[in-house]
């Protein structure tokens, strides 16, 4: 359900490296992921998280996501989403210091929502 993910602190990430050199006790929790279905899709999800806060900013100490193409940035059309990197399915995600079995059931069901 998840299309990609996108995280320094993934060997697979094109960052992984700089990261590396840069944060060698390990990277944030900001990630960002991208939901299979595109932007209705995560839109949907968004609107069925229970626990995270949506929020337009990040590094709080509660888990934060934000859905840019619908928020931040709602006011772009989609070619010039594409033209600033802002794909339809991006969310960005801060992980917060709540228990992390919290956090994942309501990633999970948000997710099944959408399948």
């Amino acid at each position: 359900r998840i299309a990609w993910v996108k995280y320094p602190g993934l060997p697979s990430d094109s960052q992984y490296e700089l990261a590396k050199k840069y944060c060698p006790k390990g990277t944030c929790g900001v990630m960002c992921f991208g939901v299979k279905g595109g932007r209705e899709a995560s839109i949907k999800f968004m609107d069925s998280l229970e626990f995270a806060t949506i929020a337009t900013h990040v590094a709080d100490c509660k888990t934060l996501l934000l859905h840019p193409a619908s928020h931040t940035h709602r006011q772009l059309r989609d070619e010039q989403l594409a033209e600033a990197g802002i794909p339809g399915d991006l969310i960005r995600f801060s992980v917060g210091m709540e228990d992390p079995d919290d956090i994942i059931a309501d990633l999970k069901q948000a997710l099944d929502k959408i399948s």
